[in-house]
């Protein structure tokens, strides 16, 4: 039904991917941006029309998570939905994080895949001021959509390309592979110094 949607209405289908998918349901917020940059390439979508409507379903998903967190609080690991994305564990975690960076682990947080819907969650479970978060997630999310937009539009350009050279596909996924692992090394790193802290 999803891919009738896309293939018919465009604009509804990506903001319904990214509304459905910030609550919880399979539907990767990146593979969506993604899949918005290739409609771009593939001229089935209007680039300042699609960006808008991404950006709008990007910030509401993002809102709902964090209104829920502020409507139910601690009580929110035990949502017949939420339960499934943030454990009591998690959330305590996540408050201590929101304690020591406040505004930056928002801006740092939704690049993290897998913490995004649990940061959102967290920061209305910590009543951060709406208009702070609101902000601060505006911010974050242009970064998000430069990034993963550009990648299914270059990628979308290039298909014919990337079809008649398969050495140039090995050594950009070797690549790829290399920075994810520096990238998880980094982080592992990282979280390992924090808790070293505490």
């Amino acid at each position: 039904m999803l891919s009738t949607i896309i293939e018919h209405f465009p604009y509804l289908g990506l903001f319904s991917l990214l509304l459905l998918g910030g609550i919880g349901f399979p539907f990767p917020e990146d593979a969506t941006l993604m899949l918005c940059g290739f409609l771009i390439s593939a001229k089935v979508v209007k680039p300042i029309h699609a960006l808008l409507v991404i950006y709008s379903g990007l910030l509401m998903a993002d809102f709902i998570l964090y209104t829920f967190g502020k409507k139910y609080g601690r009580r929110i690991v035990t949502h017949k939905r939420f339960h499934k994305i943030i454990s009591p564990e998690r959330l305590s975690i996540l408050e201590e994080k929101f304690n020591k960076r406040g505004i930056l682990f928002i801006l740092i947080g939704r690049h993290l895949v897998g913490l995004r819907a649990q940061i959102f969650l967290a920061a209305g479970v910590m009543k951060m001021p709406t208009v702070k978060f609101l902000i601060a997630d505006a911010v974050s999310s242009l970064l998000t959509i430069a990034v993963m937009v550009g990648i299914g539009y270059v990628g979308g350009n290039s298909l014919q390309v990337i079809r008649k050279d398969i050495t140039k596909i090995e050594h950009i996924a070797i690549l790829l592979i290399i920075i994810l692992i520096v990238t998880w090394l980094l982080f592992r790193h990282h979280r390992a110094r924090t808790s070293s802290d505490e």
